[in-house]
């Protein structure tokens, strides 16, 4: 049996959603060991000039705790 931990993370990129949560997902991965999923919990832009500017994301993201 498996204990999971979930933990809150945001990311962004100037590109669009899918690479903010690419980015984030890759940041995880560097510092949690046995990221298993995440959910995508809130989008939102930044907007200067009337332009997006920036993409950002907020997700809880799920990793398996070690024994």
């Amino acid at each position: 049996m498996s204990v999971a931990r979930v933990t809150e993370i945001t990311a962004a990129s100037p590109v669009s959603f899918e690479d903010a949560i690419k980015v984030g997902i890759e940041r995880a991965n560097k510092t949690l060991r046995n990221v298993k999923g995440a959910w995508v919990q809130e989008q939102t832009v930044s907007v200067e000039d009337g332009a997006i500017k920036e993409y950002h994301v907020n997700m809880k993201v799920t990793f398996i705790l070690e024994d």
